[in-house]
């Protein structure tokens, strides 16, 4: 039988065994159902390899305050404990790392406590993979129990859940799909999730591009779902992550392109770079009267948290009438009629409640395409061969080297002394290698030659053990500490700033030689403004895997992309906004600045709306409805030019 507090979220889910006594009772905590998640994070980067968010004890050295709960048991009696975990930096201490990658300790431990008495493990400290850890048994004997997860070091200690059964013999599954059935089974949910309605578009990924698509497609009187998997809007350009709006708006061919970035986007560098450029108008005007009074808006990069205006974003998108909003819901299954998508189905990050999305059409503006992986759309990743795609820039031969993800800090100065703790189990720095900064910024870059999906957990985690062992070393070595005795490390990233992953293929793929020819297409749309901007892991003094990276640049003119570029090839009504458009490696250096992608996404909204009026396919668009896709563009659908549409601030800051 299920509790009545089945659903509540921070009450455990519980549910009892079978009718005869022998097969005991489970009782599964998932973390993120935590009542109060004290100073733990959530993590849902690797949702998709593990199947659910974890909780992170991210406190950059300094112990987190707990995490606490209240769970119900079905019955008193003795209970075996289990929690899943993993011990986050074992994969560097194998005896075929090297000296200059190898780490000793465990930095992510941590207690759990049972009505305020830590059981006796010390949870974290074993194997590089999830798994679960025993934690002996005790006595239930109460009815409701708290719970709380201690944290002991501040070093990124992760849990994902915790078991606690009667059945003494039983050994929970690690592998997939076996544990998400347990998961489903001991939390009672049910194998098909219930509707959340029917929309003409549904859009996934609720970074600049996914918010301008949605905002775009609702103004224009669709029914837009919007969902994104974290907690905030805007994606890179999030407080989470802080990567700055890159690229220009209002450009030739279609001027009123940008208008919706311009209302999401916060001001900032770039913003004072274009005004700077541009006779002086009301708006330019504005832009400059902002930073003179706010000068830590010109901190582009791994700047304070409010430059990038998390609230701003959400006015925007939750004043469309026609839009819907699922934050921190996860996308991560879909129902299929041949080659079309009818329907997608999200995971709340927080409770675990699923949810079933039908529409007509979709977007995917994950970044990574997750969609379009999860429908089977074709893809690319890496980089294509010269002898492939004749490009310039191109490889000799095709390989899987990508540009990397971003894990941005940044230290504060204050008026006393800090300490911080030597790390052996990270990057082993010394006076030498080390990098003498109090600031990391986008080139701060790992995972080049890893999967930027299937090992995103890794390559996020070797960025850490970047940046806590370079910041022990100039806290604690006698070369550097007096230097930075008053520095405290004030920020990591633990969601990193991916820039590259999958490429979903469309009717077009775009080339170097398109953008250098300046070739013309019919149906050019967005026009991207920036460099071919190719990142390379750059070789470290240290002689551990690369962390640091530079960019080789290639100037080119405006250039307006195809419209072909912004949906599948092979699954009908997929269109996609973002850095996981059909381009090739080369061209993906140009078009993936986030004021580029957001322009894609006003034009995916407009292409939805097209297709909403006259029951065609994105590609039906391009086939039968061209001219008036480039009408659309041309008049905008900013909020200055649509009816009730909600106008800018002035007055913001």
């Amino acid at each position: 039988m299920k509790t009545s507090m089945q659903t509540a979220l921070g009450l455990a889910v519980v549910l009892a065994g079978a009718a005869p006594a022998a097969a005991g009772h489970e009782v599964l905590i998932e973390a993120e159902h935590f009542a109060q998640l004290g100073g733990w994070v959530l993590d849902q980067q690797v949702m998709d390899q593990m199947g659910s968010p974890f909780l992170l004890a991210h406190g950059l050295g300094r112990p987190v305050a707990d995490a606490t709960t209240t769970v119900e048991f079905p019955a008193q009696g003795e209970y075996r404990v289990w929690v899943r975990t993993r011990d986050w930096v074992a994969p560097w201490k194998t005896p075929a790392t090297p000296p200059a990658m190898k780490a000793s300790g465990t930095p992510g431990q941590f207690h759990v406590l049972v009505e305020g008495q830590a059981l006796e493990t010390t949870f974290g400290t074993a194997s590089a993979e999830w798994h679960w850890q025993p934690g002996g048994t005790l006595q239930i004997q109460k009815k409701s129990v708290t719970l709380a997860l201690r944290d002991l070091t501040g070093f990124d200690g992760r849990c994902d859940a915790i078991l606690f059964s009667t059945n003494q013999q039983l050994v929970p599954p690690n592998n997939e799909p076996e544990l998400q059935r347990f998961r489903r089974t001991v939390l009672g949910q049910p194998d098909t999730p219930p509707e959340a309605g029917s929309y003409d578009l549904v859009v996934v990924g609720g970074g600049m591009a996914g918010c301008c698509a949605a905002v775009s497609a609702a103004r224009l009187g669709c029914k837009v779902a919007l969902i994104q998997d974290r907690p905030v809007w805007g994606g890179n350009n999030s407080s989470e992550v802080r990567v700055g709006l890159s690229g220009l708006i209002h450009q030739q061919p279609y001027p009123r392109l940008g208008d919706v970035v311009d209302e999401l986007g916060p001001i900032g560098h770039w913003n004072l770079w274009e005004a700077k450029r541009e006779p002086a108008t009301p708006r330019s005007q504005q832009i400059m009267a902002v930073i003179k009074e706010h000068p830590e808006k010109k901190t582009h990069n791994a700047g304070p948290p409010s430059n990038y205006e998390d609230q701003q974003k959400l006015a925007v998108v939750r004043a469309e009438k026609n839009l819907s909003l699922f934050l921190g819901r996860h996308v991560n299954a879909v129902d299929m009629e041949g080659e079309r998508l009818a329907a997608v189905i999200a995971q709340d990050i927080r409770t675990g409640e699923r949810l079933k999305f039908k529409a007509r059409l979709f977007a995917d503006c994950t970044g990574d395409g997750s969609l379009g992986f999860l429908a089977k759309a074709d893809f690319r990743d890496g980089r294509e061969a010269k002898s492939e795609t004749q490009e310039e820039l191109a490889p000799d031969t095709g390989d899987k080297l990508v540009m990397g993800t971003s894990v941005q800090w940044y230290a504060v100065k204050e008026a006393e002394d800090s300490a911080f703790p030597e790390c052996p189990w990270a990057i082993p720095f010394n006076a030498k290698t080390c990098i003498k900064a109090s600031r990391g910024d986008w080139n701060w870059e790992t995972g080049a030659t890893r999967d930027q999906v299937t090992e995103a957990e890794h390559v996020r985690d070797h960025a850490l053990r970047v940046v806590y062992g370079n910041w022990a070393v100039l806290k604690n070595h006698d070369r550097f500490k007096q230097d930075f005795a008053r520095q405290r490390l004030e920020w990591v990233a633990y969601v990193g700033g991916k820039r590259e992953s999958r490429r979903l293929l469309g009717d077009v793929v775009l080339k170097q030689q398109d953008i250098v020819e300046q070739r013309a297409f019919p149906d050019a749309c967005v026009t991207t403004t920036w460099t071919i901007d190719l990142h390379y892991p750059k070789t470290p003094a240290c002689a551990c895997e690369a962390f640091q990276s530079e960019a080789r640049q290639l100037k080119i003119k405006p250039y307006p992309i195809p419209y072909r570029c912004l949906y599948s090839r092979n699954i009908s009504n997929l269109m996609m906004a973002g850095r996981n458009i059909s381009v090739t490696h080369v061209a993906l250096g140009t078009v993936r600045v986030q004021r580029t992608t957001g322009m894609m996404g006003e034009v995916v909204g407009m292409a939805a709306a097209l297709c909403a009026q006259h029951a065609t396919t994105p590609r039906g668009v391009f086939q039968h409805h061209l001219d008036e896709l480039q009408q659309l563009m041309r008049r905008g659908v900013g909020g200055s030019h649509v009816e009730g549409a909600p106008a800018r601030s002035e007055a913001r800051k």
